[in-house]
């Protein structure tokens, strides 16, 4: 249906009799055999897939399980685009590096927005079936490590939560030896003809990021040169923006937390809310921050 001056306009096709609009003669009725919606996104699997183990039930375990499950699910898709962004940078492809990480920062708001519903899971609610969670934590998520990894937040001590789940090691595993998203990007700009020190294309990947003040200039370059490539510009600050999310991600997280068990320890084992607070102080891009001081200085 239209609008027209505020009222509904029935299109030619579209009878409506007592609110109820006919299924057109066209739409096929008779499934049996063929890709359906539910078979396409597997449903059955997908929807039998949230298992309460509070006794008896609590109503509110269901809003705790799909809010991870969900989350997963995200996270997923972020590592896969991160994936392609990391490829397209190694292809000097800026493009599309800027659409996956595009995609990126919509699935980072959609995952900080989340926070919002299982926040009105109130302490009482939370306490009521907490104790039935044993050691599960989302300290444990693997995915959420996979994507720290490929951002260059990389702990090989990380690997050992993972020794029973020898696929999740894998992935971590790989991820732990591989370049992340900013060594692909920094050997693109290289390749563009900027002076990257050459200990810094070379290094051990398996390390985690730390600031390189001599890399500072190189971006201070890129941002004040009117003669800089437009794309390597966007670049910078699509990763800030990408930064920023896992910041505000963290922020929304702990904040959560906190209204929820107070300064309770993790389910895992984690000091839970000082635990939280402390990774606020991990950064994975330091020097596109740096730069911001030395600009126009």
């Amino acid at each position: 249906m239209a609008l027209t001056r505020g009222r509904p306009r029935i299109r030619q096709g579209e009878p409506v009799a007592n609110g109820v609009r006919d299924i057109e003669e066209s739409i096929r009725t008779d499934l049996r055999g063929a890709m359906t919606y539910g078979r396409y996104l597997d449903l059955e699997r997908l929807l039998h897939a949230q298992h309460p183990v509070s006794a008896p039930e609590h109503h509110d375990e269901m809003l705790f399980i799909i809010q991870h499950q969900t989350s997963e699910l995200w996270l997923k898709l972020v590592l896969h685009e991160l994936r392609e962004a990391r490829a397209r940078f190694a292809a000097d492809d800026l493009g599309m590096a800027l659409k996956c990480l595009a995609r990126v920062k919509a699935i980072q708001k959609q995952l900080t927005d989340q926070w919002t519903v299982l926040a009105t899971l109130t302490p009482r609610e939370y306490a009521q079936f907490r104790g039935f969670l044993g050691n599960a934590s989302g300290f444990q998520s693997y995915q959420y490590r996979a994507v720290e990894f490929i951002l260059g937040n990389k702990h090989r001590r990380m690997l050992e939560v993972f020794s029973s789940e020898p696929e999740a090691r894998a992935l971590l595993e790989g991820l732990l030896a591989e370049p992340t998203v900013y060594d692909e990007f920094l050997r693109a700009v290289a390749r563009a003809g900027y002076a990257v020190p050459a200990e810094i294309l070379e290094r051990d990947v398996t390390e985690p990021w730390t600031l390189r003040p001599d890399l500072v200039p190189v971006f201070r370059q890129i941002y004040e040169s009117d003669d800089a490539p437009w794309g390597l510009y966007e670049a910078c600050e699509a990763l800030v923006d990408v930064e920023d999310n896992v910041q505000f991600w963290r922020f929304r997280h702990l904040r959560t937390v906190q209204r929820t068990i107070g300064f309770k320890t993790g389910t895992g084992g984690s000091s839970g809310v000082g635990f939280l607070q402390r990774a606020l102080d991990l950064t994975f891009f330091p020097e596109l921050y740096a730069v911001r001081t030395e600009i126009g200085a």
